[in-house]
Order: structure tokens, then C-alpha cells, then sequence
């Protein structure tokens, strides 16, 4: 049997993943380092002289990557000693062990994009962890708040409508709770537009009410298993006594408007009892530009419970109740910022592995999450999500994605050859989304 297709990589040249390494990623780097040295002055009012040396030290190194990238130098391990280092180190071991003699060692413009993309970011997180006082500073951050008090009409829409919901959200028949679902779960899809990584840092809000254009939106969305997963839910709700729970997992992508999106989600599942349990992946370290870590999750509670806006200060407040109560439990694990394909996580991070395995469906959230799932190959558009996921299956699961890099699979036939017909570069411009399920039907 033939083994999986060739990992996408920047070594095609005019592909995304060329333009990204070439492109898009120096100017991430250009960003950064511009970011370090508009705080100047406050790393020296809080550490004085030692701000000022940190500062420094963190733009050089960040200098130095940004060369290294730019003129396809060799990937170098990791020095500074942190709780993944050793993790990486073996998997630039196994790149390397993957190369033949005669290429050398990985590359920038060579290796596979999924994993030099990661490596820069793990390395923009090295340069701040080797330049304490300031080395808990999160250089993405000023653009992720930036984008969600940018999106601020839009959020007070959706808080608004969660709010006006939950009023008569007991009474509903099954079929308007199973519309109602479906909205919120395109709300959510949609709100995965909002990637900054995507557009190289500079700010992408949500500037219109996503409610009202949801019926627009759906011929764009090209996998549609929201089907399966009201079944799946709505079964688990019929078969439940009173004790028992059903969790549902969501491995968070961007903060900012998108992180909202997911919160409304996550709480009309509870309100609408198709899930009494949610818990939440968010990544450990500033990552992918806008991705979200626990200090960006509690930073948008709190920014909507003091908001002068009445729903928008009631979501906070009941948001950050279900965390006191434990219905909501936010999850970090150094695995969502490694390198590896999903299917590798059993044997790379069991623990968390065994602990998706007591959800009931697990939520992925975008772009970087599907190209783990599906290993970022270059896979026929047809070939079965399941058979992508490369027997990566801890439970049900479904990626709710807008298409931001030139992966996907389940499609029927002729579909992809008909969109790249008609819009060229329709698997990179953020227009098209899925909900792709796989799971018992």
C-alpha cells in the first residue's frame, strides 16, 4: 500500500507555502522586532537598565532568525532549556534523519512548511525566554487586543443575540434548537476569518453583525457535517439521566473576535443542554501570531464583564461563573505547540491523547489545527477525511475550519477542479469553510 503523499513544503516555488516562508513569515519577524522596540520605554521604567539590555538581546536574536530564514540557512537546534526543548531537538533529529546525505541538513525553503512555520515561532518564544526581566512578554499581544476592540459592533451583536436566545431557549421545539445550533455553529466557522498570522500581523477584525449575513455565506461552505453533529449531541441529551455528562472538547485557534465566537458556542451548548461539560485547548506559549493562551481567554472575560454594554457585561459574567463552576475548563499542553501531525500525539504526549478520549465530540478550530490533523500533505481533494487523519481518532471529531492554506480533502468528485476553475486561489483566501465530521454516523 502506497504511504501517505509528500508533506507540503516551501521548496515549490509560487505554492503558498513558498510565499509564506519567503514572505510572510519575515514579515512576521519585521513585526516583532519593531513590536520590542515601541516598548522601550516601559521595559525600562519597570526594569531599568536591564530592560534596556533585554530589549536589545531579544532584537538580536530575532535579527538573527529573521537572516537565518531569509537566506535559507540550516534549522538549528533549540539551546535555551525549556520544558519542550528536548521534544524539538528529536524532531529536527528525525527531520534530518528523513534527508538524505547528500541535501545536508533541514532547511527553511526545503523542510516541510507545517514544521519550519512552527519552528520560527518557537524560536521568536526563545529569543524572550533568553532575555529576562522581560522574558514573560508577549510580543503578539498589543495585535490580538487590537483585533478584538476593533470587532467591538460585532461582538455586542452576537452578545446580544446569545442573550435575547437564552430567554426563550427553554421553550424552543427540537427543530428551532437544531437552527439555532447551526447558527451558532457558522458564527463560529465564520469567525475563523479573523487569523492574523494570515495576513502577516496586521489587524483583521470582524467589522459587520455575522448574523445577518449567514444565510449569504452558506453556498461557500464546501464540507457540511453540521447534520452529524447535531445528531450526535441531541442523542447524547435524549440518553442522559440526570447524573451522567456529556463533555464536548474544543481545541481553541485565534483569540481576539474569533475566541468570542467559540465562547457563544460553548455556552449555548450548555444553555441548550447539549452538553453539560466544555473544556478548552489553548496553546501555552504566544503562537501563530493571534492564537489564544489562557492570559488571552481570562483577558476577554474580563474586558466583556466591565463593558458598559448590558449583554455584553452579563456574557462575561455568566462566562466567567462557568469557569468558577467547572463547567468550563481551560486546558493548556505543550503538544499544540510542537511540530508533530496529530497522529503522532499517542506516542508524543499520551496523557493528552487519553484524555480527548473522554469527550464525546471534539471541536477543532481552524487552519493550523486541520493541516495537523490531515499531516500538511498534499493530499488528492477526494481522498476520505478518515483516512487523512492517518488513524488519529481519540473520539468523534469535527474541524470547523475556514481554508487558509492548500490542504483539503473529502470532497466530491470534481468539486476542487471545479473552484480552482472558477477562483484560483480559492484553498488560501480565508472565503470558503467546512464543517468536516468524523465519527460513528
Amino acid at each position: 500500500m502506497a504511504g501517505p503523499p509528500v508533506s507540503l513544503s516551501a521548496r515549490d516555488v509560487g505554492s503558498f507555502a513558498y510565499l509564506t516562508v519567503k514572505d510572510r513569515l519575515p514579515q512576521i519577524l519585521t513585526k516583532a522586532i519593531d513590536t520590542l522596540h515601541r516598548h522601550k520605554s516601559e521595559f525600562f521604567k519597570k526594569h531599568g537598565e536591564k530592560g534596556l539590555e533585554a530589549e536589545k538581546k531579544a532584537i538580536s536574536l530575532l535579527s538573527k532568525l529573521r537572516n537565518e530564514l531569509q537566506t535559507d540557512k540550516p534549522i538549528v537546534p533549540l539551546v535555551e532549556k525549556f520544558v519542550d526543548t528536548d521534544l524539538w531537538n528529536q524532531y529536527l533529529e528525525y527531520q534530518q534523519s528523513l534527508l538524505n546525505e547528500s541535501n545536508g541538513k533541514p532547511r527553511w525553503f526545503l523542510s516541510p512548511w507545517l514544521f519550519v512555520e512552527c519552528y520560527m515561532y518557537r524560536r521568536i518564544h526563545e529569543a524572550i525566554i533568553q532575555s529576562p526581566p522581560i522574558d514573560d512578554f508577549d510580543i503578539f499581544k498589543e495585535l490580538k487586543d487590537q483585533n478584538f476592540f476593533e470587532s467591538q459592533e460585532s461582538i455586542i451583536a452576537l452578545c446580544t443575540h446569545l442573550q435575547e436566545l437564552m430567554k426563550t431557549i427553554e421553550e424552543l421545539d427540537e427543530n428551532q434548537l437544531k437552527n439555532e445550533f447551526f447558527k451558532v455553529l457558522q458564527i463560529s466557522l465564520w469567525g475563523n476569518k479573523c487569523d492574523l498570522s494570515l495576513s502577516g500581523g496586521k489587524t483583521i477584525s470582524q467589522k459587520t453583525n455575522l448574523i445577518n449575513s449567514l444565510e449569504d455565506l452558506k453556498p461557500f461552505i464546501l464540507v457540511n457535517d453540521m447534520e452529524h453533529l447535531w445528531s450526535l449531541l441531541s442523542n447524547c441529551k435524549k440518553k442522559r439521566e440526570k447524573a451522567s455528562i456529556t463533555r464536548v472538547d474544543i481545541v481553541l485557534d485565534n483569540s481576539g473576535f474569533e475566541l468570542v465566537t467559540d465562547l457563544v458556542l460553548a455556552d449555548f451548548l450548555l444553555s441548550s443542554k447539549l452538553a453539560t461539560e466544555i473544556h478548552f485547548y489553548g496553546k501555552t506559549i504566544p503562537w501563530f501570531v493571534s492564537d489564544t493562551t489562557l492570559h488571552d481567554s481570562n483577558w476577554i472575560i474580563e474586558q466583556l464583564k466591565h463593558s458598559n454594554h448590558k449583554w455584553v457585561s452579563k456574557c462575561g459574567v455568566d462566562w466567567e461563573n462557568h469557569i468558577k463552576m467547572g463547567r468550563w475548563v481551560y486546558l493548556d499542553h505543550i503538544f499544540w505547540t510542537l511540530p508533530h501531525e496529530f497522529s503522532a500525539m499517542p506516542q508524543v504526549a499520551p496523557d493528552l491523547y487519553a484524555t480527548l478520549q473522554k469527550a464525546h465530540l471534539i471541536l477543532f478550530k481552524g487552519d493550523l489545527n486541520y493541516r495537523k490533523l490531515t499531516g500538511d500533505r498534499r493530499w488528492e481533494f477526494t481522498v476520505p477525511f478518515h483516512e487523512a487523519l492517518n488513524g488519529f481518532h481519540p473520539a468523534p471529531l469535527c474541524s470547523i475550519r475556514t481554508l487558509k492554506a492548500e490542504v483539503q480533502v473529502g470532497l466530491q468528485p470534481g468539486q476542487g477542479e471545479q473552484l480552482t476553475a472558477s477562483v484560483p486561489n480559492w484553498l488560501t483566501i480565508g472565503k470558503y469553510g467546512i464543517f468536516q465530521f468524523d465519527g460513528p454516523l
